[in-house]
């Protein structure tokens, strides 16, 4: 037969349709074929039910190819990613199970299907015919391992899954406890928990994936371990939530019970009595109208509130300040001129202006009853009785008095108070103030204003700016009230021991009145009308035992005490008297009077050492006066050349201030040498030493100007200052001379030392009338312009050797 006999050519269509039909011929034959659904957030275990619900097109494709078949299986597969809607192979887990359809309910959009699992299978193959995807797959049975851990774990996963159970309070038709009771396959014990627990996907497949039944009971009981510790954690807060509910609401029913009984006794209701209670001292407060209705709505709040709540007491506690403020009550002034003169002589010795002042107001008020409160501010040094007379003050007019001090207060709110939106919200300082006056118009001390804070929490003078000003508190706004309160009759006194601290716009406010320190006889007469006969009635002593020599008082005052105030020396009177106390109580019983002689061995050695007058002076020595917050004091200023030096040197604690005053005097004394006939050579050839004793108390200010520019003119010329006179004035590069402060506590100082002469600028003589009459009698006045004036007065040998012009 022949070659092409026995294969006969072929036509190319017949190639091109052999083509076609080895290219359609599976890849995998030997494994079978059913439709894939793909699954989202689920999976399914082989021996479960599960109910599904299709919508994808590709998905209900397969359902309806799986129900035409005569087995009606198909492989249900998780997806990695739920929001893919048209998965890949990649898309898929590589373990699924093969399922049958028992039920299903197709509707227009959608199948309901109810499938059981057969058995897991891994995904060999993927293939999509248009409409659907198919699998191609191989079984995976699970190995029938056993053994001692597989039978603990399985128990263990029992009762962690009855438990779950217990603690989930699962309501179902079936008894899931006595279904996994009766399980006697570990596996599908297993796949029965996962079933009843909402696993995340990647646990749950993890549990379809596993490759031994060990591995999957240990995973379930890892689960299931975790799952118990949520679900107990659960019903504890649960609990202790029913438990408060359950409280609160027998709290209700209780109080509803009690009313119902206090009803039918005829009681009334303590809630409602208490309510009726406020109501009614709302009523009686005399309360101003725009107050009165605010109090009111504030009321009506009250009455919607329970008992119990924290807005009611927060609440109340608001009303009851509004009540017991003094909106419309006032003290009556006293307004005998005469009584209040008198009342304050018996308080406190001297301070004339300051007595004056009041009493210039009390005619104000006796003449214009409406007529604003003056806002005073008392300065001067510790203890010069400040505090003291705005008690004075109060007495003598009949007046309710209020201190409080704001000496480092940072935070304005201790002035105008809270906001009632923050727990523990009060009113402020002034409006608790008020509260415990009982009246619309008490004298008010802010003592230390001169001390007053700053920082992030705002600025309490800055607030004070409302509070002490007469035209705008009238209607003061406390953050806590948030209502209007007048403080225009408020008489507001403040104290302060000086003024720089304090900002210009709250000074401009004040009207200031200078405490300026005590002489040694103010000293002296105080003492023996105020200080010692308190001390003594604190002691248990009288004065028939005890009796002060005056000597030993001035000892006292200048050795022992150094101040422009009383405090101190009030302090050491008591030390005496406690010492002669602890005499009388060992068993003393006559009168002991104090001697100079006597304080040594009470109290000491002395303290302080005046600075004695220097009668001879040498060359280049000046007697200067200077303030201290303790009083004056007397100020040597001492000048030395040094040949073959430079320049200019100070010591002795000097500020830049007393450094520019001295380097000055220098230049004014270099650019008038000829007149001072004074070889200028000296000032190139030598440099000058300049100190002031006392080394250790720094000193500044422009006062002791003069005395440098004398103690330089002495030094150059070598003619001697008196030593009888003392001096202070700012000097000029032109040689004037210019007014200083401080003049009574300089002059004081200066008379102490033994000094009768004081040499001081012509714009102070006006303040001389500050000094006690006996005072000005006894020392010797120089007033001056110009530093020639000085130089007659404090060098009268230079001045008459160059025939200064007065």
């Amino acid at each position: 037969m022949d070659r092409n006999d026995r294969f006969p050519r072929l036509t190319k269509g017949e190639r091109d349709q052999r083509k076609d039909d080895m290219s359609n011929k599976p890849e995998f034959p030997e494994f079978p074929e059913l439709p894939l659904l793909p699954l989202k957030n689920v999976v399914l275990y082989p021996q479960m039910m599960l109910p599904l619900t299709v919508g994808r097109p590709g998905s209900l494709a397969a359902v309806d190819a799986a129900l035409d078949a005569p087995e009606q299986e198909i492989i249900l597969v998780a997806q990695r990613n739920a929001e893919t809607d048209d998965p890949k192979q990649d898309d898929l887990y590589t373990i699924g199970t093969r399922a049958t359809i028992r039920r299903f309910s197709k509707q227009p959009e959608q199948t309901e299907v109810f499938v059981l699992g057969m058995e897991r299978v891994v995904i060999i193959k993927l293939e999509h015919n248009g409409e659907y995807s198919t699998a191609r797959f191989r079984s995976l049975p699970v190995p029938e391992d056993s053994g001692p851990e597989v039978e603990a774990l399985e128990r263990a996963v029992g009762e962690l899954t009855s438990r779950a159970i217990q603690l989930a309070q699962a309501q179902t038709t079936i008894d899931l406890e006595r279904l996994i009771s009766s399980t006697d396959d570990p596996l599908r014990l297993v796949y029965l928990s996962a079933s009843m627990l909402s696993l995340d996907l990647p646990k749950a497949q993890a549990l379809l994936e596993a490759p031994t039944r060990l591995d999957a009971l240990r995973l379930m009981h890892t689960y299931l371990s975790y799952e118990v510790q949520v679900l107990e954690l659960r019903n504890k807060i649960a609990t202790e939530a029913r438990s408060e509910m359950s409280k609160e609401q027998k709290d209700y029913l209780l109080r509803q019970q009690m009313r119902a009984i206090q009803q039918e006794l005829g009681e009334k209701n303590p809630d409602q009595a208490d309510f009726d209670q406020l109501k009614e001292a709302i009523d009686k407060a005399n309360l101003p109208e725009h107050i009165k209705k605010e109090a009111d709505r504030e009321m009506h709040r009250l009455e919607k509130l329970p008992t119990a709540s924290p807005e009611y007491h927060v609440l109340r506690t608001y009303l009851e300040y509004v009540i017991e403020l003094p909106w419309t009550k006032y003290s009556e002034d006293n307004l005998d001129l005469t009584n209040a003169r008198k009342v304050l002589d018996e308080d406190h010795f001297n301070l004339k202006d300051v007595k004056q002042r009041i009493l210039e107001h009390l005619a104000v008020l006796k003449l214009n009853p409406g007529a604003k409160a003056p806002i005073l501010c008392f300065v001067g040094p510790p203890g010069t009785g400040k505090t003291s007379l705005g008690q004075s003050i109060a007495r003598a007019i009949n007046r309710k008095f209020e201190r409080f001090s704001v000496g480092g207060l940072h935070d304005e709110a201790e002035l105008r108070g809270h906001r009632r939106t923050y727990i523990g919200a009060m009113p402020g300082r002034l409006i608790q103030a008020l509260r415990r006056a009982g009246a619309a118009n008490p004298i008010v001390l802010l003592d230390e204003v001169d001390k007053l804070g700053r920082d992030y929490r705002g600025d309490p003078a800055a607030a004070l700016l409302e509070i002490l000003d007469p035209e705008q508190n009238n209607s003061f706004r406390d953050n806590y009230l948030d209502l209007p309160f007048d403080l225009s009759k408020v008489l507001f006194i403040c104290t302060a021991n000086g003024l720089d601290s304090i900002p210009r716009p709250l000074l401009d406010r004040m009207e200031i009145l200078r405490l300026a320190g005590y002489s040694e006889e103010e000293k002296v007469e105080i003492a023996h009308r105020y200080l010692i006969p308190r001390q003594l009635k604190e002691t248990g002593l009288s004065q028939e035992k005890v009796t002060f020599d005056e000597e030993a008082l001035r000892a006292i005052i200048t050795s022992y005490t150094r101040e422009a105030g009383l405090r101190r020396l009030e302090q050491t009177i008591g030390s005496v008297s406690r010492k002669i106390a602890l005499k009388f109580a060992e068993g003393h019983t006559d009168p002991i009077t104090i001697r100079p002689d006597d304080l040594l061995d009470m109290l000491g050695p002395e303290m302080f050492h005046l600075e004695q007058m220097r009668r001879n002076l040498q060359p280049g020595v000046a007697t200067g006066l200077a303030w201290t917050e303790t009083g004056g004091d007397v100020l040597y200023i001492e000048a030395t050349l040094l040949p073959d030096g430079k320049g200019l040197t100070l010591t002795g604690q000097l500020g830049e201030v007393m450094q520019e005053s001295a380097r000055a005097a220098q230049s004014y004394i270099w650019s008038n040498a000829k007149e001072f006939s004074i070889d200028t050579q000296r000032f190139k050839d030598c440099g000058v030493h300049v100190h002031v004793p006392a080394g250790a108390v720094p000193k500044d200010g422009p006062s002791a100007g003069i005395t440098a520019a004398i103690a330089l003119t002495s030094l150059y010329t070598g003619f001697a200052a008196r030593g009888d006179t003392a001096m202070t004035g700012e000097i000029t590069l032109t040689g004037l001379v210019l007014p200083i402060g401080g003049l009574k506590e300089k002059v004081l100082a200066a008379r102490r030392a033994g000094i009768r002469r004081v040499i001081l600028p012509k714009p102070n003589m006006k303040d001389l009338r500050d000094l006690p009459e006996h005072v000005r009698a006894e020392l010797e006045f120089i007033p001056v312009e110009h530093l020639h004036q000085v130089i007659r007065a404090a060098i009268p040998q230079l001045a008459e050797r160059l025939q200064l012009a007065a």
